[in-house]
């Protein structure tokens, strides 16, 4: 059995980042990743091939409540879902951090504050390269440092919209961005500025995913190695209990077996789960770190909708995720509870509507449709509820349990942007596009698993968490998880930059024991 001194399993935005801050250290780094490399081919760039036939998404079926099956929208691959996100790298705010009051109930406070993960949070931005502009997100919180990079700037149509809002009051800003965009050469600049960076995995390495900006550069040192289509299978215990003695692993139709002093889970906060589940034994006949109960339970997936307006005039735009309005985030003067983030998809085409098959404006095709919408992304906290959970079935798959909850807030935050369609120059009604709540019942809601976390949560409790402050699991000496698992709430912003960051604070941690 080949031993290790870490074992990290999983290579996106936890596993991948993780592994970047380790790697210097010298120490026998394995990674194990259950996919392999997105293949570099010109269907990275086909809208139809990547939304359309779901060329790269996960093939395997899991089933929801009631056991009905569905194909999950997750990636398999090095560098995780970060290789077909659409990088936008936001902060938590500060208040996030603390117990929160919704209209649907209590958003838990973290063990840990907002301070503690600040340097974390910069770090984590100098390493993926973070676009953005300070002093312009009304709910920013406080950073120690500039962004090192400028803002993406606004094509003329969504420059003409936030000149737009700023005039009807609002104080939209320019989104955090990991490309590795550099708008003074052009003509040297990694990134092109296409319009296929949302949803899809750039084929000239220029978007800051994990695989690009953490695992190749790990692996350029000696003690660091990647097994790709490596699934593993379970984790065993030793006699005492109090730790991961081997990692079961299945590769190439063959089982092989790794064991390290420390095992570092970080395959999402579904599989997460499950594969903690899944390891259960005599010693910890609920799955491993669950002697709380709490592994699978508070899942959370933000509240996301899409929501197309159609502009009066025609919306060129190729890149358009370059502005935000957070000014409901924590509510408005008449209605005092969370509402949440206003930002955007991917430019639509035709091929994107037929995916969603909205409701056809009359007189209109779906291409003179995309020609002319902005397509506005809507996300709203789901508070965190035990019933919300991952179980595993009696034949290994994975359920996953969810009703959506906090419905109040997201219903205002449509009202408050169809309130400013006018005034920016749209038609007075917004279309849904991928809208849970329009789509419950039929499968796309619970499949989109982009933000997933909660699982296996953090807390200084171990009777109502799994892991402690330093996400070390309380009842094992060695195993730790990275991946949004460990978060207590979710906010209302994508959850990546957290994720990084926390698993550079992680690493410290790792790294002095260690030593």
């Amino acid at each position: 059995m080949d031993h290790y001194d870490v074992i990290i399993i999983g290579t996106g935005a936890g596993g991948g980042t993780l592994a970047h801050r380790l790697a210097p250290s010298g120490k026998r780094i394995l990674l194990l990743e259950r996919g392999d490399y997105v293949p570099r081919e010109k269907e990275n760039w086909d809208t139809k091939a990547v939304v359309l036939e779901g060329r790269y998404g996960a093939k395997e079926e899991w089933r929801d409540k009631d056991g009905k099956k569905f194909h999950p929208h997750t990636n398999y691959y090095v560098g995780g879902n970060t290789k077909f996100y659409g990088a936008a790298l936001f902060r938590l705010r500060e208040r996030d951090f603390g117990e929160l009051r919704h209209h649907g109930g209590i958003s838990p406070a973290w063990p840990i504050s907002y301070a503690d993960l600040e340097p974390y949070y910069s770090e984590a931005e100098r390493l993926y390269q973070v676009h953005g502009e300070r002093g312009c997100d009304p709910t920013e919180p406080p950073a120690a440092a500039a962004y090192a990079y400028p803002p993406v700037s606004h094509e003329p149509r969504i420059q003409q919209l936030a000149d737009d809002l700023r005039r009807v009051g609002l104080r939209p800003f320019h989104v955090p961005l990991g490309v590795m965009l550099d708008e003074r050469n052009p003509r040297t600049s990694r990134c092109i500025r296409c319009n296929t960076c949302d949803g899809h995995p750039c084929l000239i390495y220029a978007k800051s995913d994990a695989q690009v900006v953490c695992v190749d550069p790990a692996l350029a040192y000696p003690n660091v190695t990647l097994l790709t289509n490596a699934y593993v299978a379970r984790l065993d215990t030793g006699p005492s209990g109090r730790a991961v003695t081997s990692v079961q692993v299945r590769r190439d139709g063959a089982t092989e077996t790794y064991s390290a002093n420390i095992v570092v889970v970080s395959c999402g906060a579904i599989n997460s789960a499950a594969l903690l589940l899944r390891s259960a034994n005599d010693g910890h006949p609920q799955g491993l770190a669950n002697g709380s109960g709490v592994v699978g339970r508070h899942y959370m997936s933000h509240i996301n909708s899409v929501y197309l307006a159609l502009s009066k005039c025609a919306n060129p735009t190729r890149f358009q995720k370059t502005l935000a309005v957070n000014d409901f985030y924590f509510g408005s003067k008449e209605w005092p509870y969370p509402m949440g983030h206003i930002s955007f998809v991917g430019k639509t085409d035709g091929h994107v509507l037929a995916a969603g098959a909205p409701a056809l404006v009359p007189g209109m095709t779906l291409e003179l449709m995309a020609q002319h919408s902005l397509d506005f992304w809507l996300t709203s906290e789901d508070l965190p509820h035990p019933d919300n959970r991952v179980t595993m079935d009696r034949d290994g798959t994975i359920r996953l349990s969810y009703t959506p909850n906090n419905h109040e807030g997201h219903e205002r935050l449509v009202a408050k942007l169809k309130e400013v369609l006018d005034p920016i120059g749209c038609e007075k009604h917004l279309i849904p596009f991928f809208s849970r709540q329009i789509f419950l019942g039929q499968g796309i809601p619970l499949a989109g698993v982009a933000h997933q976390n909660g699982t296996i949560r953090f807390g200084n409790d171990p009777e109502t968490s799994a892991l402690d402050r330093n996400c070390k699991a309380h009842e094992l000496d060695n195993l730790y998880v990275v991946d949004g698992s460990f978060f207590p709430s979710s906010g209302a912003v994508n959850p990546a930059l957290t994720i990084m960051a926390n698993a550079l604070r992680v690493g410290n941690h790792i790294l002095e024991r260690l030593q």
